[in-house]
């Protein structure tokens, strides 16, 4: 009897046991939380607690060198005295730091945080106009750097010295005017411990760290990272199942907050060993696995679909990863890359850096980025509201309230602001955290966190990504997910990356659709089968209008592909050097000319 009610309730509930499991986890973490808000417990005091625990374990293997957690101790000790000497740095004072993935980045953190300080984690890929955006934004006095990067500092050390910035840099024979080097203090430093009374004003609520937006949609915005908000990104391993001795691949760049707090921080809290690389590397992926013995990777982005699209290979299999975790996998490129290269759990979390709402997909349902859990909803009230496309705003009903969508429609994600899911926003923008406050939603004066994300709940409880609201264009008074049209791109047999996006045309209303592609290595655009694809599998409104063909398509540094710059510059095949190709009806994609574009811009071509 007690079997047949088994399966009766699994017949009824298939997640039931990984629904209870997760609930688990779910009060560990908040228990978790609570204990640091009562007693205030840091990233940094959870890594100390790791160096007493297991001193000689290896935190790092960089380059084939290896670094125990208590050599990491004491490498940060001796930064953090040069720089207390130095800098004559004091608690509170933030420093930005411009470095690339290397132990060197962690030391300095680790060292900053022993001395109260804030780290602003800039992106070693910004140069000029927005590696000074980005400075200005943390209000930072000190700028750290090292001999890779110098070129790029050089570029905006006028303005930087103009406003009294301090820049060090960490390698030998490297003073000049303008840098000062910091590698001899730090070698003739003290290893000693500094005094816990130094960041004994930090709290939960203070700024642990400055993270910056991806920049998809303009300038990055500083999101102010309390400690708080730290831990909760950190304790996502908790979630997904990371254990201590995991060898954990990270490759993802430290300045964003998969890597650094979802991957660094939270494997610290787990007091795994890292295989740190530079940059991700297609080409030595699997064979780092393998000489690594690596048991979870971290992805995000394109980076599955890069690894699917590398030639097969008999040993595709042969590797002891276990564990895939982080957001953004397509749903072919799951199934896939879980058919080619194995049994591998496969966890994608939804979240981003400033919000105070996250998801996982804790049962591994292709497709998904997460799943509600009753206890999630207890302790993070969300909804998903109706939003109009044409007035990119969430919809308000005859009373001025939004309105809920119900199960499987798609909707804005929105969560509470409230004590345990907190929105601080955005380091000296008042106007950018305001504008992702919505007031009086559902009553009168509750506010909630405008995602920007499009999302849509089966009856199952499943969450699925649709689109972001500013990636979803109008065309002919219907709405177009930039992500369907995508998928649909991808299914050409040529075609490696599709980057779709709305352009503006004169005397139209709305935006029309185009494409960015890149193809694959040694084959060549057939605008007859692109057009066979999306005439069979695209309403007209959604078929991309205009197709450009890139050698590369451009990303973030987190791989999410930028489009603003794209839409900005439009067809106009006199302004751009890439082949541009225009969808003429009933007869496929032709070469754009001068005369298609004056034609179109004269109003005399009906689109």
């Amino acid at each position: 009897m007690s079997s047949l009610w088994a399966t009766l309730l699994y017949l009824r509930n298939p997640y039931l046991l990984a629904d209870i499991n997760y609930a688990f986890k779910s009060l560990y973490v908040g228990y978790r939380l609570g204990q640091i808000k009562r007693r205030f417990y840091g990233i940094l005091d959870c890594f100390l607690d790791r160096v007493a625990k297991h001193p000689d374990k290896k935190l790092f293997i960089f380059e084939d060198v290896s670094y125990t957690y208590k050599q990491a101790d004491a490498e940060s000790n001796k930064v953090a005295r040069a720089l207390s000497a130095h800098a004559q740095l004091k608690p509170g004072d933030t420093v930005a730091l411009f470095l690339g993935n290397e132990p060197l980045l962690v030391w300095v953190w680790l060292a900053l945080a022993k001395l109260g300080c804030v780290t602003a984690l800039l992106n070693y890929n910004i140069r000029s106009r927005s590696l000074l955006h980005c400075f200005s934004c943390c209000g930072a006095k000190i700028l750290i750097t090292s001999p890779d990067l110098r070129e790029a500092v050089e570029e905006v050390l006028p303005t930087l010295r103009e406003q009294g910035i301090r820049v060090l840099i960490l390698g030998d024979h490297l003073e000049a005017d303008g840098f000062e080097s910091l590698f001899h203090k730090v070698q003739e430093a003290s290893d000693q411990p500094l005094s816990p009374e130094l960041r004994a004003n930090i709290h939960h609520k203070s700024p642990a760290l400055y993270i910056y937006t991806s920049g998809t949609t303009g300038l990055p915005k500083a999101a102010i990272i309390t400690h708080q908000r730290a831990w909760s990104a950190s304790l996502a391993q908790e979630m997904v199942g990371v254990r201590s001795d995991d060898i954990f691949y990270l490759y993802l760049p430290l300045y964003h907050t998969a890597g650094f707090l979802m991957g660094l921080c939270g494997g610290i809290n787990k007091g795994v060993t890292f295989v740190l690389k530079r940059k991700f590397s297609v080409s030595s992926f699997w064979d780092d696995c393998r000489k690594y013995n690596i048991t979870v990777i971290q992805y995000i982005g394109e980076i599955m679909r890069y690894l699917c699209n590398m030639p097969k290979k008999d040993n595709d299999k042969d590797h002891n990863v276990r564990l895939a975790f982080g957001n953004g996998i397509r749903t072919d490129t799951w199934a896939e890359f879980l058919e080619r290269f194995g049994n591998i759990q496969i966890c994608e979390c939804y979240g981003a850096t400033e919000a105070n709402i996250g998801f996982i997909n804790y049962v591994g349902k292709i497709g998904a980025l997460g799943r509600e859990n009753f206890l999630h909803k207890i302790s993070n009230k969300y909804a998903l509201i109706r939003y109009d496309t044409e007035k990119e705003q969430p919809f308000r009903n005859a009373e001025g309230f939004c309105v809920e969508v119900p199960k499987g429609e798609t909707g804005l994600l929105v969560s509470m602001i409230g004590a345990a899911t907190p929105f601080v926003g955005y380091a000296n923008n008042q106007q950018q955290t305001e504008r992702k406050i919505l007031k009086d939603v559902f009553v009168t004066g509750d506010r909630y966190l405008n995602s920007g994300d499009l999302l849509r709940i089966d009856s199952e409880g499943f969450v699925y990504f649709q689109d972001r609201t500013g990636d979803t264009y109008r065309w002919k008074g219907e709405n177009v997910a930039t992500t369907e049209v995508a998928d649909q791109l991808l299914m050409v047999e040529f075609v490696e990356e599709a980057n779709v996006y709305g352009v503006k045309v004169p005397g139209h209303e709305g935006r029309i659709g185009m494409a960015a592609l890149k193809l694959k290595e040694n084959m060549v655009f057939d605008g007859r089968a692109v057009y066979q694809c999306v005439k069979s599998n695209l309403p007209g409104y959604a078929r991309p209008r205009f197709i450009r063909i890139q050698d590369a398509l451009s990303v973030t540094g987190t791989f999410k592909h930028m489009k603003v710059k794209l839409a900005e510059e439009g067809f106009n095949p006199s302004t751009i050097k890439d082949p541009l190709y225009f969808l003429e009806d009933n007869e496929g994609y032709i070469s754009m000319t001068q005369e298609i574009f004056d034609s179109i811009s004269e109003g005399k071509v009906r689109l």
